[in-house]
């Protein structure tokens, strides 16, 4: 009280505590009713580096699991029995300084386990039975085959696979999802609802919609993803103040789902071959491709992303950007991806321009290489697709999309016979369902050529995920082999849709919705279906309807 002398304190025996006190340790419950912690060691000056004056004669805290601190002994925090909790209020987990102790029990959602066992796990390019799947550091350190299960093994059901990539992504588009059915039209009237949506879009608002994007993604069995960004700037093509805000919301969002990223950083310079960006598309564009390569060249990799570079079509980057683009992709060592001839109208307008095919054009500008993925390649020609296959171009198909936009059938059979690596990729997610865009690669050749089997059930596999880690400068990953990610989906073969199925050909009967646990980089991201961020479906009607609120 105001105008008493301060009475020296006094040492009191361990365990001596006055009625109605509380340790510094346990939490209080304030005139406000909310549960806030209580006071800890003071707080060092920032620019001093030191304890502020009120603080100065206080005795040096003592270590909490040495002998003689008070707290060493002391129970589960308690809030003071006198005052009321408010509703679903929590203690502390632990008291400060208990360490959680190696091995025994936890108290996280879900166990952290360092070995997998599958009853099936696609080993090589065929099952193999009984696999012990070791992992340290996120990373497969042992295989072993016709094993049995140890205590603290984590049993994954059905037949397990590696990691899916997808390898082609819009996030953006998966808000135009059953709203673009009405009347009659192509891709190109397609793409006006897309540009009303890009529009709408901030960084905030785009964070939580490609979150639920990624999750979907992840509760498919996705556990890396290549996003071809090209929605750079706000509103009229006004940079932000941090010129890649839109990369940090889709970079935050896929580690917050738990997946790798590959951020494929687009140059768009054009609104058509000889046309200026208009409307939507200014936030697209850069001005120039020196403009693009400066920003691009901000961005930088971390242990969950890479940076590569698109380019996203020779309608939207003329020659000169060719160059400049495929120039910067190579000092990187980085991918280059680009949509190419997924559109009829795309090889006349480059015809009529250059004189050459969309291919052609690009390999006379240095585009086409073995780090290269041509997206989409339907109306590709008998010099396209040799052209590709003499560079190792690999080649993205994504036959839900090219099924909803009418892109047409690609010769997907030819291009992998010519040397081209084939991956899959969901595009702008019409259908998250990698194993569906696998199953369609072989189905969509029977259509067109009226033979069955172009592609063995092991090729289905290998585009859905080494060859798609591949193409997203991922190399190694998409295995379950020594020294790869830890990167695992267990697909169910007890469903109505697989129960029966030979497991050698489980992609082509399997869809997302018999995928049971997904692991990537070691850590359980989807267990019995359901991602660890709970209501996916929640997520997405938190970003999408406020998009469409006005329209």
């Amino acid at each position: 009280m105001a105008g008493l002398p301060r009475r020296r304190r006094r040492r009191r025996t361990l365990g001596a505590r006055r009625p109605g006190t509380l340790r510094a340790a346990e939490r209080v419950v304030d005139a406000r009713d909310a549960v806030r912690p209580a006071p800890r060691a003071p707080a060092v000056h920032p620019a001093r580096g030191r304890t502020a004056a009120g603080h100065r004669r206080r005795p040096r805290r003592r270590h909490p699991q040495r002998r003689g601190h008070p707290d060493h002994d002391a129970v589960r925090p308690q809030p003071h029995r006198c005052l009321p909790l408010p509703r679903r209020a929590r203690g502390q987990r632990r008291l400060p300084g208990r360490r959680r102790r190696t091995g025994g029990r936890t108290h996280r959602a879900h166990p952290v386990s360092d070995t997998f066992w599958a009853e099936l796990a696609w080993v090589g390019d065929v099952p193999a039975a009984q696999v012990r799947i070791e992992v340290d550091d996120g990373v497969i350190v042992a295989v072993v085959p016709g094993t049995d299960p140890a205590t603290g093994d984590e049993r994954l059901p059905g037949i397990v696979l590696p990691g899916f990539a997808n390898a082609h992504s819009h996030a953006f588009h998966r808000a135009l999802r059953g709203r673009t059915h009405t009347g009659r039209g192509s891709f190109w009237t397609w793409r006006t609802s897309m540009y009303a949506l890009a529009e709408r879009l901030t960084p905030d608002s785009y964070h939580r919609l490609a979150l639920a994007v990624y999750a979907e993604m992840a509760l498919a069995g996705v556990t890396v993803v290549g996003e071809f960004h090209y929605l750079h700037h706000g509103p009229g093509g006004a940079p932000y103040a941090d010129p890649n805000a839109m990369a940090a919301a889709l970079r935050q969002a896929a580690a917050d789902a738990g997946v790798r990223l590959t951020l494929l950083d687009t140059c768009y310079l054009t609104g058509g071959i000889g046309q200026p960006l208009g409307g939507a598309q200014l936030r697209f564009g850069d001005g120039t491709a020196v403009r693009w390569a400066e920003r691009a060249s901000d961005l930088r990799d971390d242990p969950m992303t890479r940076v590569g570079a698109a380019i996203h079509s020779v309608r939207a980057v003329p020659p000169d950007a060719v160059a400049v683009v495929a120039e910067w992709a190579a000092r990187r060592g980085a991918p280059l991806h680009v949509h190419l001839s997924e559109q009829v109208a795309e090889n006349e307008a480059t015809l009529a321009a250059y004189g050459r095919t969309p291919a052609r054009l690009l390999a006379d500008h240095g585009a086409l290489t073995d780090r290269t993925t041509a997206v989409h390649a339907n109306h590709v020609d008998d010099g396209d697709i040799a052209l590709l296959g003499a560079a190792r171009s690999a080649v993205c198909a994504c036959p839900t999309t090219e099924q909803d936009l009418a892109d047409g059938l690609s010769p997907a059979r030819a291009l992998a016979s010519a040397g081209s690596p084939l991956c899959l990729g969901s595009d702008q997610h019409a259908v998250v369902d990698l194993l569906a865009e696998a199953r369609l690669l072989e189905m969509h050749e029977r259509l067109g050529t009226g033979r069955r089997g172009s592609f063995t059930p092991a090729e289905l596999v290998a585009a859905l995920t080494h060859r798609g880690h591949t193409a997203l400068g991922w190399p190694g990953n998409g295995r379950i082999a020594v020294g790869a990610a830890a990167d695992l989906v267990a697909v169910r073969t007890d469903t109505v849709r697989t129960a029966g199925t030979d497991p050698a050909q489980i992609a082509l009967t399997a869809g997302a919705a018999d995928v049971h646990t997904v692991v990537a980089g070691g850590r359980t991201i989807v267990r019995d279906g359901r991602h660890e961020r709970g209501d996916v479906a929640g997520l997405f009607a938190e970003a999408i309807d406020p998009l469409w609120e006005f329209a």
